[in-house]
């Protein structure tokens, strides 16, 4: 009886253990089979996979008839009213659009609508615009022809080049030159165009950064919160005349 028991329970590892290589085989064997099968069916696939939702495809035309005339029907308002014709605004109050990044205008114009960016009538203004309009507005004003400024403060156009040009060592301020460019340019999709802008507006935006009001830019608050009022002045003057 002992015996037949010891038989038995071999009989059971073995069977066990039969059991589970063949699991491992078949497991091991339709993974292969599924591979391989997978190689030659990748075209139909990919053929009848859904298209991604991508961004939308700017459209300067509408983006134009939106900046100039608005929608009365969807409460959206005419941003030449403010920003003037073809982007180019009469007064520091209100930012030069013209030939800016249409990636950074309409980052910007999601952010305000998002409230990542504070600005009550910006705010109110993107509150009515889709990603699309947004997207068409940019597009439209990446096509204008830039707006020249001319640098007015003769006493702190050196410190304004230094800083933009060289940045500041002792304070670990980079230079603007950098990622704005040694014209103001800009990088596309990247770092907004600066040659040319009112440098009251462009002051204003350094001392929201360092006092925490906007907040849409980690890399400007950092850099902003190391600048002194008259710095910022400087380097803002200095960045209206370039071109």
């Amino acid at each position: 009886m002992r015996q037949t028991s010891q038989i038995s329970k071999l009989t059971s590892l073995s069977a066990g253990f039969l059991a589970l290589s063949l699991t491992v085989f078949c497991a091991s064997f339709s993974a292969s089979a599924l591979a391989n099968d997978a190689m030659p069916a990748a075209p139909a696939a990919e053929a009848v996979k859904p298209e991604v939702p991508g961004k939308p495809k700017s459209d300067p035309a509408a983006g134009e008839a939106l900046y100039s005339n608005g929608d009365v029907s969807r409460g959206v308002v005419a941003c030449v009213s403010c920003h003037g014709a073809n982007g180019k605004s009469a007064s520091g109050t209100w930012p030069k659009l013209a030939a800016q990044h249409a990636a950074y205008t309409a980052k910007q114009l999601k952010n305000f609508k998002e409230g990542t960016r504070a600005n009550p009538v910006m705010m109110g203004m993107a509150a009515a615009l889709t990603e699309q309009d947004m997207v068409n507005i940019a597009a439209y004003m990446a096509k204008q022809e830039p707006s020249l400024g001319v640098a007015q403060n003769k006493e702190t156009i050196e410190l304004g080049q230094s800083i933009y040009r060289g940045g500041i060592a002792a304070k670990g301020v980079p230079a603007c030159a950098a990622c704005h460019s040694p014209t103001g340019a800009g990088i596309p999709a990247q770092y907004p165009r600066l040659s040319g802008q009112w440098a009251e507006y462009s002051t204003a935006q350094l001392m929201a950064f360092r006092e925490g009001v906007r907040k849409n830019s980690a890399q400007m608050t950092i850099i902003a919160t190391k600048l002194s009022d008259q710095e910022m002045k400087a380097v803002a003057d200095y960045m209206a005349g370039l071109h």
